[in-house]
């Protein structure tokens, strides 16, 4: 057994290193982002790096594309939290504007569709080898998934509230699948993500109402 498969025994269910050490990266990623903490980024990028080797091994290539692409989001996230924080500056949270809206909501619309074909067509969703109509939807899940934290992390690196709304609506999607996939610490934690993100939307969202009234106070 290499290190990627190494793991232990929870109730006959082999959980990976990779997968729990990738998870709480990932968690600890989301509290780190509730306090715009700089640390947000690398600790994004290590954890994206252990669940691409515990994706990879559990033949969720899909899963597995997002995690390289969380990467490379971590590294614009680094750089654009530090313009954003220059001089010493607090990094200011704010509503995305109409087309900002625009862009996320089509992106995912769109681009679900794109890059489930491709996946499908390809075979580089674990579900195209699955029987049809479970075998579609499941591809349809892995593309949306991939495109919805995408978008999710691009919002964030922007500073936009509407990040934690978009995360809420690929949580609704990632559980399920984790879970049905045998990745049980995923599951897990996506289920906790899902809690975690309602509270960061909310101080995200106290946080740019206050700052807002402050500005129209002092004017």
């Amino acid at each position: 057994m290499n290190w990627a498969d190494a793991g232990f025994e929870v109730f006959g269910t082999h959980v990976l290193w990779t997968d729990l050490v990738g998870n709480l990266a990932a968690l600890s990623t989301v509290l780190l982002a509730m306090g715009k903490s700089m640390w947000t980024w690398p600790v994004q990028f290590a954890g994206s790096a252990l669940l691409f080797v515990a994706s990879i091994n559990a033949h969720i290539t899909g899963n597995a594309l997002k995690q390289a692409l969380f990467a490379g989001l971590a590294i614009y996230g680094w750089w654009a939290w530090r313009r954003g924080t220059q001089n010493g500056e607090r990094l200011a949270v704010r509503p995305a504007q109409w087309w900002e809206r625009c862009v996320l909501i089509g992106v995912m619309l769109v681009g679900t569709v794109v890059v489930g074909l491709l996946f499908f067509v390809t075979g580089l969703s674990w579900g195209a080898a699955v029987p049809l109509p479970e075998g579609a939807f499941l591809v349809a899940a892995d593309a949306y998934i991939f495109v919805g934290s995408a978008a999710a992390t691009w919002a964030q690196g922007r500073a936009l509230v509407d990040f934690w709304i978009v995360w809420v609506a690929v949580d609704l999607v990632g559980v399920p699948l984790a879970f049905s996939s045998g990745l049980v610490v995923s599951g897990a934690v996506y289920g906790i993500f899902f809690v975690l993100v309602l509270i960061g939307f909310v101080k995200w969202l106290r946080e740019y109402r206050s700052a807002s009234l402050s500005v129209a106070v002092a004017q």
